[in-house]
């Protein structure tokens, strides 16, 4: 960072005088403005000595921190970052208003040059924090594994013994399970992602080596230890911490791999070793199928992003496929230095033999070494398919002695590896293959030649588009955008039923419908380059009808992915790529099941199930139906849907597989994920699910390989679970529940529309009371955030996506779309009883709904964390930015009445007056950050005041998106 101070001499900074960003306790913020109500806060919880270890971790890093920014930015910064401290920490451990006011008066006072130090410092501090908790998680596990302590929930131990006390763990059961099963985690790039890869790696370093402080270590080892960490810690102040320029989609595609060579490849094959382990204590010792895998929509998500297209697409499955090969041809070589096995000492088998013999090795060192011979061979092989299938990709690949004949697929590769396992089996060499060839080859099996399956995604009315153009030049129907729906579908399935195609290439198309038959072209491509799982979805945004659909399948026939006709039994149709609905909002979700029992009963549409496996797969909207009916009833509205589905799939004799598109607020779907999946409604798990992981919340879970591997093993264990015990989910007093619920929905839906659609200035008030328009001008999405938000004229609450929309209330410390509706719907709900006892006894079934209901119980818990993260203290300074008095007295008093009646509704039911009381370890982290993120917040709305009166200034402009990055690493979940 260049600044205009004058020179000075380099001086260390001890750590005793050091800024040790030590946690705070109390959680008490400063009073409101006097227009707006005040909110008491509870008082906070007393350390438990276990947690000790990462108090020492987070003070450990503040200092080395505060050693940095001093020696960096020198002593009077350094004493502006203290005094900010000091006073931050003051005010929210003794309600000191005076503290308050100070820094209030502090903040105010600061130069664009020391805001923009100030900010970068306490968001690093949040970095940190964050770096420091993942590793007292890990301290944690251990320590409970090194005692033999019980299996803790979300683990395969744990799922295992909970199956075996209901009688259903028998190694039948657990055989078909994982026979049939499909687990996939699906990475998505969504504009909330605030990070740089090189601030990731940075971390990722950091990490390393503050893991490496829980060893003994001589007092030399610690001491390079602390310099390596104060060397990291420097490198991340002197990083440019925002991008300069708009984050593209290659940008997100080289972000996305990043977590494979952290986490995937090494993890998932350990997590398929640890999980055989395990069944085989449960007498299920067979090998298990890759039935999870990784998918992305990274390179194939085109729904509002016109950065993606053909060569998008080609680029992602490219670089994704140098990766695995790099991945493979490293693990050979190694292998070929490890499997040094001589036949003189050890025997062979004939096959083993067969492969060393064909493989283009003569040197005579190693005519006894079989193994060795092979896998020279096998080296050369992957070398050849890499060359063959990535071109210029292929350049470190290159340089092979040997030439040698490229393997077909993944298969033929897999095989090879399967080869040289049983000949060390068969020859008292099985351990041989535990370090590095089991794992190679359950890598191979998961990931094949293109490392993740790229779902294609794009809006429906760009579909008809497309097609309308295709039928008119064709002359088939001049019209069809203005025919009804049977009109449309009609036309759509005598298309489909005969084999001639709608295109010509005697004639032009416009560039949208040539660009959307590229990227369809690139997928069949793709497929036959790198295998049928590279590309084998397509998902339809914003279906609303059957025809939706059918328009998908006739752009899959116009480009060869759909091969025969669709109804006719002697050359029935077969999609290369599964047609995936997704229902997003209210209506449409209530609309799934008839769109999609009006689909199956379609001529032919059975046969073309049936070519897919007898599976049919169905996406459901998480963001979209929030930010449309609320929190509460967005719950429910997924939870009928889902329950209708069933239905409708069970009656037509075909798997439902259910994607669900969460992203990383509770809002839009977020929250720990084992409950999450535990809470489906019964029957909709069944070995099959698809999940979304989105933004910064990847990096939470995934940055880290021991995190990323327990994580995923959890969906692994709540799937399983939920497949296999599923009476969890029904209550006896079931029907009743949902009575209450869809009673409680109607209520909080009114509440929620009524403030959001209904409120006349609320789209003011949101935009000047959030930093929307600011998160739109940050860099951190190849996605616009919304068509329309340039223009105050045209802005409207459904125009602007709902990443942005949840995100902008994260980072006012509402989060609005976590709890708003639900005490609206509570209170209702008791005050209209007739009498004291009705009352009671409505109060009574709430409670029960909640010891007893997981979907109830979930719903209320991630409520109470989201109500946690919430400030209102602090979301009054940001209600200032409003300049209408009058509309921000009405809509913010609004708010806080509800908030209010929320947390007095939580707690009746729950029995806990405290957020977070199940918690307590959650509930400190977030208490213990919240002395660091006020100066943020607190400086963002300062500098929002003085970008908007039209100040100018590229340092204010950049301490406003430092202060957005900030807040998220701080939350943690806004995205």
């Amino acid at each position: 960072m260049t600044s205009s101070r004058p020179a000075r001499p380099a001086r260390r900074a001890t750590a005793t005088a050091s800024p040790d960003f030590q946690p705070a306790h109390a959680a008490v913020m400063p009073s409101a403005p006097p227009d707006v109500p005040a909110v008491q806060k509870p008082l906070s919880r007393t350390r438990d000595n276990k947690d000790q270890p990462l108090f020492q971790d987070i003070r450990y890093l503040g200092r080395l921190l505060g050693d940095v920014v001093r020696e960096q930015e020198g002593e009077a910064v350094y004493e502006v970052v203290e005094t900010i401290r000091q006073t931050a920490v003051r005010f929210r451990r003794e309600d000191d208003s005076d503290a308050a006011l100070a820094l209030e008066k502090k903040l105010r006072s600061l130069s664009p040059e020391q805001t923009v130090s100030v900010v970068r410092a306490f968001s690093y501090f949040s970095h940190l924090a964050n770096i420091a908790e993942d590793r007292h998680r890990n301290r944690r596990h251990r320590i409970h594994a090194l005692a033999g302590s019980a299996s803790q929930a979300g683990t395969i131990g744990y799922t295992l013994a909970r199956l075996k006390r209901a009688d259903v763990a028998t190694p039948p059961a657990l055989q078909q399970f994982f026979a049939a099963a499909l687990i996939m985690p699906v990475l998505t790039a969504h504009p909330t992602e605030v990070q740089r890869k090189s601030i990731l790696d940075a971390q990722h370093d950091i990490a390393r080596l503050l893991a490496e402080r829980d060893q003994p270590l001589t007092l030399t080892e610690r001491a390079h230890n602390e310099t390596m960490l104060r060397a990291r810690v420097t490198s991340l102040w002197q990083t440019r911490m925002l991008r300069d320029a708009r984050l593209t989609v290659d940008d997100e595609i080289e972000n996305a791999l990043s977590y494979y060579h952290a986490t995937f490849l090494s993890e998932i094959p350990a997590l398929y070793a640890g999980l055989e382990a395990t069944l085989a204590e449960h007498g299920l010792g067979t090998r298990l199928a890759p039935f999870l895998q990784m998918g992305s929509w990274i390179g194939g998500d085109r729904d509002g992003n016109p950065n993606v297209d053909a060569a998008t697409l080609k680029r992602a499955i490219t670089r994704q496929a140098a990766v695995i090969f790099e991945h493979y041809l490293q693990q050979v070589h190694a292998l070929g230095a490890e499997l040094s096995v001589s036949n003189l000492l050890a025997g062979a088998s004939d096959a083993l033999q067969a492969l060393a013999e064909a493989s283009p090795d003569t040197s005579p060192h190693r005519v006894d070494e079989p193994y060795r011979r092979a896998l020279i061979g096998v080296y050369a092989r992957l070398a050849a398919s890499a060359r063959m299938r990535l071109g210029t990709e292929a350049r470190a690949m290159l340089d092979v002695a040997h030439d040698a004949t490229p393997y077909a697929d993944a298969t033929a590769f897999t095989a090879d590896l399967q080869v040289l396992v049983d000949s060390l089996a068969a020859h008292h060499g099985a351990s041989l293959a535990t370090p590095r060839l089991a794992p190679l080859m359950r890598a191979a099996e998961v990931f094949g030649f293109h490392l993740a399956s790229i779902d294609l995604r794009q809006s429906s009315d760009i579909h008809e588009s497309v097609i309308a153009e295709l039928l008119q030049r064709a002359g088939v129907e001049a019209h069809y955008a203005a025919l009804d729906e049977a009109a449309k579908q009609r036309v759509l399935l005598a298309e489909l039923a005969q084999a001639r195609p709608l295109r010509s290439p005697w004639l032009d198309y416009s560039p949208l419908a040539q660009s959307e038959l590229d990227i369809l072209e690139a997928a069949r491509q793709t497929r036959e380059q790198f295998g049928a799982r590279a590309v084998r979805n397509y998902i339809i945004s914003h279906t609303e009808s059957v025809s939706d659909l059918l328009e998908v399948m006739l752009l899959q026939k116009e480009t060869g992915l759909l091969q025969g006709r669709l109804g006719d039994p002697g050359e029935p149709a077969q999609a290369g790529l599964m047609v995936i609905p997704l229902f997003e909002t209210i209506p449409d979700l209530r609309a799934a099941q008839h769109i999609m029992g009006e689909l199956m009963a379609l001529p032919g549409m059975k046969a073309l199930i049936e070519a897919q496996g007898g599976e049919q797969e169905v996406m459901l909207g998480y963001s979209d139906s929030n930010k449309d009916g609320g929190f509460l009833t967005s719950s429910w509205e997924l939870y009928r849907a889902e329950l209708a589905l069933v239905s409708l799939f069970s009656q037509h004799g075909v798997t439902l597989r259910l994607f669900h598109g969460r992203g990383g607020t509770v809002g839009r779907g977020g929250g720990p994920t084992y409950q999450a999946i535990l809470s489906q409604p019964p029957g909709t798990v069944d070995g099959q699910i698809r999940l979304t992981e989105q933004g910064e919340v990847i990096a939470s879970k995934f940055g880290n390989p021991e995190i990323g591997r327990r994580n995923l093993e959890t969906v692994v264990a709540a799937t399983l679970e939920a497949s296999l015990l599923p009476s969890g989910n029904t209550p006896a007093q079931l029907p009743a529940f949902e009575a209450t619920m869809q009673s409680l929905s109607d209520t909080a839906m009114a509440a929620y529309r009524a403030l959001v659609y209904e409120t006349p200035g609320f789209t003011d008030y949101f935009f000047s009371s959030t930093p929307i328009a600011e998160i739109a001008a940050l860099n951190i999405g190849s996605r616009p955030a919304s068509r329309k938000l340039q223009d105050p004229k045209q802005r409207r609450i459904e125009d602007l996506r709902a990443i942005p929309w949840g995100f902008s209330w994260g980072q006012c410390r509402l989060l609005l779309t976590g709890w708003y509706g639900f005490g609206s719907a509570i209170t209702a709900h008791l005050d209209e009883a007739p009498d004291a006892t009705e009352r009671n006894r409505r109060l009574a079934q709430l409670k029960k709904m909640h010891k007893t209901w997981p979907f109830f119980s979930n719903l209320l818990s991630n409520m109470d964390m989201v109500l946690a993260k919430t400030d209102l203290a602090v979301a009054s300074r940001y209600a200032q930015l409003v300049a209408d008095k009058k509309l921000r007295q009405q809509v913010f008093g609004r708010i806080v009445a509800e908030w209010e009646r929320t947390s007095l509704a939580l707690a009746e039911i729950t029995g806990k007056t405290e957020r977070l009381a199940d918690n307590p370890l959650l509930a400190r982290s977030i208490k213990n950050r919240f002395p660091y993120l006020d100066p943020l917040n607190h400086l963002q709305v300062e500098l929002l005041k003085r970008h908007r009166a039209g100040e100018r200034n590229p340092r204010l402009e950049r301490g406003i998106h430092l202060t957005i990055n900030g807040i998220a690493a701080g939350l943690r979940n806004t995205g």
